[in-house]
């Protein structure tokens, strides 16, 4: 799979699909590791795909001087066709390859003339392409030739594409137009590279490897694997310097090491002990700064100067000269660097416990100390990475018990359930203390519970909160909470009921915002009113707390206050930011809040982040959940084949009679996708598996919304009857508390499927004093439908101001068939449909979009990568490439462009 790659390779199979009118050959460039070769392959079998004839070749470092090797690997297959030559280009052409004596002394064109004619006549049959990979080492007499033909391919069915490493000349292929530039991949790919590795490594280590990588594809996947394979780097072992390459790519990126004089070496390994978050004031003064000890490792190229400082060229070359080298080389490195960075305290106690094997309380100490700094900041990774180091330099067992637990209590918030696991066996092995077994069985627990093992998760949650009732209510009441997500995730009326029971029988409660998520999780249309009133009230006791704030964000969107809980989403995720990403499924709830607010792409960005860190850490149920919303979202839009592919997905990496929060979603996505494509059957039966066979919701919250949706493919299929008894079962399992919101999705279901005369009555108390104006998708759907029951009973003036309002929202949000929809209804009514504003934005990925939403606001790039967890470096690739998009060439030109935004993203409450 290629990754991060979909401009270049789009580039290269336009190339190849447009002979003979389009770009006749490409320049393919890039760092070793950095995809060219991937690349081109995906290019060639694009074009065996299209029918066309590949010719491939690819060079050696052995062959570089035998001429014309390189022409006679390409040929090869086709020499048998050179008959079709003059006799004199034939001679030529066979002779260049070795393959019949040359006849006399041929002028270098001579051979390019054949080369170009048996190429042209080959193409006159088949389409052909040519791929031509290491060019860098083809021999001399191979590039002239294939110079001289590149140059004249126009009006040729003939696409040559040429892959050259680095940036090194190349005798007349320097000169060619067209270029594609692999540079590093952006934040987003990388984590989706590394997320694709068939291997399992601690949050602080995927770190590293992103970090030490630097967006080398090649780096990402070795780096990846070596980690994995060694022991001292999997149970918490220093990981100060460079992580390990396997011998084989070392040998190949620093196979010119041992060449080099010992001064050269040592600055090497310096160079390489070095963090590559070092302060660069404190490595440049330890860093020798003569030519003379640097030239020898440029010559060879190891090493390149970028403006003032030296670095390495690849980073398996950084891997290689720190691996390679003796323990006491490393040794005396670290404390170089240690020395130098007295004011650097963090960094000076890494360095420090790169240094020894065995135990040493004073590193120890220090490591605590920075896991304590690290942990203010919210570098929880760090924290727990700090800790467990530490913990391997103390020789009491009970002391590094103590700190394998706050090693856990950091790591749970990275969402890295392994790592925690091996932290708990950690702890098993060392101590016997009730507390910190129960301590680490409840961090296990609380991750799990992010997990699909619902049924084993909720087991131990309930099994420590029974543990803790009489003991320790505060805990045990911390505990339920995590149990109370569980039962949202799997809808299980048993575990509902003991969550209720162990709530009912803790004494009152001083932490109220515990106790009111955990009551609502399990049982939202309790109280509703009471508790909505009490809602502001609770954010603010939640204060700038983001775990808690989030709470109450899924508490206001469980009673269906959106206002307040987009509201609360934006400041828990920005509080987040500071911490890392949100370490759970819970992410969730917000890209549902924002999608039924009508801030679609939000909840695209979401969601996206959700399922990156699900996957990079294993919490497949995150995934299923993140894929499940994105579904919902892209079902509306007219992405249906999508909306299809990710929900079906779903239901495959999940259970959906153990995970049913999630099946619902999947199921009222694939319901949509139907319904957007006319197969109201389908979208019926999706919808009904909502339900049980007596009508009964298969989940206590996320089936409700969708009654609606069934009402209207029911009406449609004449399921009427059996739809009407589930509404009515519905409103009845809900109870008189209802949501304004929930009432007026009833009432519209009962308008679809009451009789024609008697259906206005509903409709208008489904949109009686703006129940549903916070969710503006479900009232422009309503909308069209109470209009299109207008129009059929001739009553056109009264439908045109409800069609025109629909319009409005189908068109900010990016629906497109239902503004097909609502525009044809338009048109039948009389009235000229004004097109739609021209919509550069709408072509815009949901992260520019984004992006440039947080531009317009004055934020710097900086400040957006860190809200969107991407690197300033990538935000200002996006919106270099967004600027021409849209028309504009100055950020102070994207305020007035977003006043007219699609989907919602321009406003904010």
């Amino acid at each position: 799979m290629l990754v991060g790659r979909d401009a270049e390779l789009a580039r290269l199979t336009e190339a190849v699909g447009s002979a003979p009118t389009g770009d006749r050959a490409i320049i393919v460039t890039g760092d070793p590791g950095s995809g060219k070769s991937s690349l081109l392959g995906a290019a060639a079998q694009y074009a065996r795909n299209l029918g066309q004839k590949v010719l491939h070749a690819i060079g050696s470092e052995s062959e570089t001087h035998l001429a014309f090797a390189g022409l006679h690997q390409l040929l090869r297959p086709v020499l048998a066709e050179a008959d079709s030559l003059l006799e004199g280009q034939r001679a030529t052409l066979l002779g260049a390859v070795g393959a019949r004596p040359l006849p006399g002394s041929p002028a270098p064109w001579d051979v390019g003339i054949a080369v170009l004619t048996l190429l042209s006549d080959l193409a006159e049959r088949t389409p052909l392409c040519v791929v031509v990979d290491d060019v860098q080492w083809m021999d001399r007499a191979f590039l002239d030739v294939l110079s001289f033909v590149a140059r004249r391919l126009e009006n040729e069915p003939v696409t040559l594409l040429v892959g050259a490493r680095g940036s090194d000349p190349l005798p007349g292929l320097d000169q060619l137009p067209q270029r594609v530039t692999l540079g590093p991949l952006d934040d987003t790919a990388a984590m989706r590279v590394l997320a694709a590795q068939p291997v399992t490594l601690t949050a602080w280590v995927r770190q590293q490897v992103l970090d030490q990588a630097a967006g080398n594809p090649l780096a990402l996947r070795e780096l990846a694997r070596a980690a994995a394979a060694d022991p001292a780097v999997l149970q918490g072992g220093s990981v100060t310097g460079p992580l390990p390459a396997s011998e084989r790519l070392e040998s190949i990126f620093a196979g010119h090491l041992d060449e080099l004089p010992e001064a050269s070496r040592q600055a090497l390994v310096l160079l390489a002990a070095a963090d590559t978050a070092d302060p660069a004031r404190h490595v440049s003064a330890v860093l020798p700064g003569t030519d003379d000890v640097w030239l020898p490792a440029q010559r060879r190229g190891l090493v390149r100067r970028a403006g003032d400082r030296i670095v390495f060229r690849h980073p398996l070359v950084r891997s290689a000269a720190y691996h390679r080298s003796s323990f006491e080389n490393r040794r005396s490195a670290h404390l170089r660097l240690a020395a130098a960075m007295e004011d650097e305290p963090d960094r000076r106690a890494w360095h420090l416990a790169a240094t020894t094997f065995g135990p040493d309380a004073e590193i120890a100490a220090e490591l605590e100390r920075t896991a304590e700094r690290a942990r203010r900041r919210g570098g929880h990774a760090a924290a727990g990475a700090a800790l467990e180091r530490a913990a391997s330099l103390t020789t009491d067992r009970a002391d590094a018990a103590r700190l394998l637990v706050a090693a856990a209590e950091a790591v749970i918030f990275t969402g890295d359930l392994g790592w925690v696991e091996r932290l708990s066996a950690k702890v098993r092995s060392l101590s016997e203390d009730p507390a910190l077994l129960r301590a680490t069985d409840l961090l296990v627990g609380e991750l799990t519970a992010l997990t699909a093992h619902h049924g084993m998760a909720f087991s131990v949650l309930s099994r420590i909160a029974r543990g803790q009732v009489d003991t320790d209510p505060a805990a045990a009441l911390a505990t339920l909470s995590w149990a109370a997500v569980v039962c949202f995730y799997s809808g299980s009326e048993a575990q509902r009921l003991e969550v209720q029971t162990l709530l009912a029988g803790l004494p009152s409660q001083t932490d109220d915002v515990a106790a009111r998520w955990t009551a609502t999780v399990v049982e939202p249309f309790r109280d509703r009113a009471a508790v909505a009133a009490r809602l502001p009230s609770l954010i603010a006791e939640a204060g700038s707390q983001p775990d808690r704030l989030i709470m109450m964000a899924i508490v206001a969107w469980l009673l269906d206050e959106p206002v307040l809980a987009v509201r609360a989403f934006d400041d828990a995720l920005a509080l987040w930011r500071t911490r890392g990403p949100l370490p759970n499924g819970l992410g969730c709830a917000a890209a549902l809040a924002y999608w039924e607010r009508g801030h679609w792409s939000q909840a695209r960005a979401v969601c996206d982040t959700v399922a990156a860190l699900g996957q990079v850490t294993g919490l497949v149920h995150a995934v299923a959940c993140a894929d499940a919303v994105k579904a919902m979202v892209s079902a509306p839009q007219g992405e249906t084949a999508r909306a299809r592919r990710l929900a079906e997905q779903t239901l495959e990496s999940i259970d959906p009679d153990v995970s049913r929060s999630v099946a619902a979603y999947a199921r009222r996505a694939l319901g949509a996708a139907a319904t957007v494509e006319g197969d109201y059957e389908t979208a019926y039966r999706h919808y009904r598996l909502l339900f049980d066979t007596d009508g009964t919701a298969t989940h206590y919250h996320a089936c409700y919304p969708a009654v609606a949706e069934l009402a209207a493919a029911a009406a449609r299929t004449g399921h009427a009857g059996e739809a009407a008894l589930i509404v009515e079962r519905s409103a009845k399992q809900v109870g008189e508390d209802v949501s304004p919101r929930l009432a007026a999705v009833f009432s519209r279901a009962r308008a679809l499927l009451a009789d024609p005369q008697d259906a206005e009555p509903h409709f208008k108390d489904a949109l009686a004093d703006a129940a549903l104006a916070p969710w503006p998708f479900e009232r422009a759907q309503t909308l069209l439908e109470y209009a299109e029951w207008m129009r059929r009973r001739r009553r056109i003036a009264e439908a045109r101001p409800l069609l025109i309002s629909a319009l409005e929202v189908f068109r900010r949000v990016g629906a497109q068939p239902f503004v097909d929809r609502a525009e044809g209804e338009l048109r039948a009514s009389g009235m000229p449909v004004a097109d739609a504003m021209p919509d550069a934005i709408a072509g815009l990925s949901p992260q520019q979009r984004q992006i440039i939403r947080l531009a317009a606001q004055g934020l710097t790039n900086r400040e957006i990568g860190d809200r969107l967890f991407l690197s300033p470096r990538t935000v200002g690739s996006h919106l270099y490439r967004t600027f021409p998009k849209l028309g504009i060439t100055a950020r102070a030109q994207l305020r007035d462009l977003l006043a007219v935004m699609p989907d919602g993203t321009a406003g904010r409450e």
